[in-house]
């Protein structure tokens, strides 16, 4: 921690005795967070700060407010967009309420609650 310490003293002081963190310093510790396997605490912990303010600098980022450099070790990963699924159509209803069976000249009207199997039981005889 010695390194970083020393690398914080230069870091300016403002008349309250807080730390004047540049925009660049900012953006270079927000982009550090995004390395895979860094979490904002273990960043934050390294420079001395609170993870709220590591936090902040990171939504300051998000509203284009702090431009990040690029860093290696960042990843990126593609994103695919997936097609929404259709949309089905409801059947349209029979006003009559009525199943027509029709086998040559024979029509067999039935009333629409009438089981499947009746259905198909009606449908199987007419093609005999």
């Amino acid at each position: 921690m010695g390194a970083t310490s020393e690398f914080l003293a230069r870091v300016p002081r403002r008349a309250d005795g807080k730390r004047n963190w540049p925009s660049e310093l900012k953006a270079r510790i927000v982009a550090e967070t995004l390395i895979e396997g860094e979490t904002v605490n273990a960043v934050a912990k390294r420079y001395e700060l609170i993870p709220s303010t590591v936090s902040d600098w990171r939504r300051m980022a998000r509203q284009g407010k702090l431009v990040l450099p690029n860093l290696d070790g960042m990843d990126f990963v593609p994103v695919e967009i997936e097609a929404p699924a259709p949309v089905l159509q409801p059947l349209p209803v029979t006003s009559s309420g009525t199943i027509d069976v029709i086998k040559g000249d024979v029509t067999v009207r039935l009333d629409a609650a009438t089981p499947a199997a009746r259905i198909g039981a009606i449908t199987r005889a007419l093609a005999t």
